[in-house]
């Protein structure tokens, strides 16, 4: 075991990394730079459930499996990465529901993969592990080992995803001919690496003199090449699988090669691995006819790199809070959006948190919905799950008990569903007001019709006008979020700390009085920020302008609130003193 942290204190406020499979040097000094790592491989079953309570996050290749009942003990656990594309070890589901992070390295061994189903091609073609093995017990078999070329035969694709385009592309080096079946690629997608789409398999199947498979093992390919579709393909034509074990039928292939419906076969990938004795597995790495390989698809230097630095460096990031770019469990987030979205999570997830804790208190009924309107550049953003699951984040993690789960991008929206929190997602083609690129609206408002329960809508204080909805905008400055708007009244600050806002009406000397009450409590104050009543709000309601009596004497004056920025908790004898002695009407203390 290898136990990784830094010289200082602060070592064990770390999260932890477990490692259970290798992974490469580099990624592991990649993760020591913020976390806690340990490296322990070979855990049988029972001993990982036994230590997995103790991580946030786990690393794993292809050989440990993490099941529902390991995820279901793993109580601190954020992320699971596994360094390659598959993830058929994972338990996605029962992840999902955790709200735990599963992700991938899509892309790190892609030119790996590609490189080996080339190479088994060939070597089917032309005989070469036989031939090899043949030379070295002593034998001169020239005439028994005669190949086929492969240059002018037809390669049949199966999934023209990134690795299956990149076969595409070697292959017409080789001088062959590309065809390819994918229900979900393009015709100019597959012109670009010259490849032909069928329409229906038979057709691929009959057309193909090597057939290479490159989709994920799922319901609907699982077994999706069998006896009757082994039928359908020509007596000399060979079939490759560097993808993933069960594609294939084993046993309907083995009979295939035997009765000589198909010339040969080139596997890297078995339904069990390693193989069972005397399965069906075993007897395909038997066979004459069939080109081997354990597994070695991803097999290189250069391919084991790049998907360590890659999980590695996702690993990294989630547990900073950032989001996630190759998470099978969750939306594809682009770089670019990436870039645009982060600051925003930050801002949606205060926003959310504020209206908990700045509104809850004075809302009579539960029947709510929320509009989340995206205001500027974000508008034209397509992938806003972050923005959304960062909003259930901040109205729930105040005031309600998610049985231990993270809310995040994974399970924000089952979690919404289980507290009854509507949430609808606007794109506004309008320009955001102060000219800011980007602004973010949470407008608060009766589910209900307005002929039903009035009680459904959160009323703040019995002097304020009535109003249907509660409104929180926000914009960014580089990655700061600032507050700009809390209903009728504009502001600008920084929505972080313990913050005091006061509801009252603006006359002279009230902030000094405010002030000075504090002082005497030994509450030192940070920043001050002055919301006004937003100029339509002023002229729209009457009410807004009163006359109120202090001391015995009616003064006239606007609402106002004050956001002060305090250095710890007020508690609720100040707060009354605050309403009693110094006339506001309403005070809250947020924490964000």
């Amino acid at each position: 075991m290898t136990s990784s942290s830094g010289a200082n204190g602060a070592e064990a406020r770390r999260p932890k990394v477990l490692i259970a499979e290798k992974v490469s040097p580099d990624g592991i000094v990649l993760l020591q730079q913020t976390l806690t790592v340990d490296e322990r491989k070979g855990l049988s079953p029972e001993q990982l459930l036994e230590i997995i309570p103790e991580y946030e996050a786990l690393i794993v290749r292809s050989e440990t499996k993490v099941t529902a009942a390991l995820l279901a003990k793993a109580v601190n656990l954020k992320v699971v990465a596994r360094a390659g594309v598959g993830v058929d070890n994972v338990d996605v589901e029962a992840a999902t529901k955790q709200g735990i992070i599963v992700v991938n390295s899509p892309s790190g061994n892609i030119g790996a993969a590609a490189e080996h189903t080339i190479a088994l091609l060939l070597a089917t073609a032309r005989n070469i592990p036989d031939g090899c093995a043949s030379l070295k017990a002593g034998k001169w078999e020239r005439s028994r080992l005669v190949g086929v070329e492969v240059s002018g035969k037809t390669l049949g694709i199966i999934g023209l995803g990134k690795v299956g385009l990149k076969v595409a592309r070697m292959a017409n080096g080789l001088g062959m001919a590309v065809i390819a079946l994918d229900p979900y690629a393009s015709p100019e997608v597959a012109a670009t690496v010259s490849a032909t789409l069928h329409p229906a398999l038979p057709t691929l199947l009959a057309a193909s003199d090597f057939l290479t498979i490159h989709t994920p093992l799922i319901a609907s390919t699982k077994g999706m090449i069998s006896t009757a579709e082994l039928a359908q393909m020509k007596p000399t034509a060979r079939i490759l699988n560097v993808a993933r074990g069960g594609t294939i039928d084993e046993v309907a292939l083995l009979e295939a090669i035997e009765s000589g419906t198909i010339a040969g076969a080139g596997i890297d990938v078995f339904t069990s691995e390693p193989p069972i004795e005397n399965g069906a597995s075993a007897k395909l790495i038997a066979h004459p006819k069939v080109v081997v390989t354990p597994h070695l698809g991803a097999s290189t230097v250069e391919a084991q790199e790049n998907v360590s630095i890659d999980v590695c460096t996702q690993v990294s990031a989630i547990l900073a809070g950032e989001l996630p770019r190759s998470a099978v469990n969750a939306p594809l987030i682009l770089p670019e959006e990436y870039r645009k979205l982060q600051p925003f999570v930050k801002l949606v997830e205060k926003i959310g948190s504020l209206y908990t804790q700045h509104y809850s208190s004075t809302i009579s009924g539960k029947h709510l919905a929320f509009d989340l309107v995206y205001e500027g550049e974000l508008a034209n953003i397509g992938n806003t799950k972050p923005l959304f699951a960062a909003l259930v984040k901040g109205l729930t993690e105040a005031i309600s008990d998610t049985k231990g789960r993270d809310v995040n991008i994974v399970n924000a929206t089952l979690i919404a569903k289980e507290r009854g929190i509507i949430i609808n997602e606007q794109h506004s083609r309008e320009a955001p007001a102060h000219n800011f690129s980007s602004q973010v609206t949470l407008r608060a408002r009766p589910a209900r019709s307005s002929s039903q329960d009035r009680s459904a809508i959160p009323v703040a204080n019995a002097t304020q006008p009535e109003t249907s909805e509660y409104i929180i905008s926000g914009y960014c400055i580089d990655t700061q979020p600032y507050i700009s708007r809390l209903t009728r009244f504009t502001t600008s600050f920084v929505p972080e700390g313990t913050l005091l806002i006061c509801h009252n009406y603006d006359s002279p000397g009230k902030i000094g009085a405010v002030g000075s009450l504090l002082g005497k409590e030994g509450v030192n104050i940070g920043f001050m920020s002055v919301a006004a009543l937003e100029a339509t709000a002023a002229l729209l309601s009457p009410a807004s302008v009163v006359e109120t009596a202090i001391d015995g004497v009616a003064k006239r004056g606007k609402e106002a609130l004050m956001i002060l920025g305090v250095d710890r908790v007020i508690d609720s004898g100040v707060i009354e003193r605050l309403k009693g002695e110094e006339g506001l009407l309403a005070v809250s203390v947020v924490t964000l």
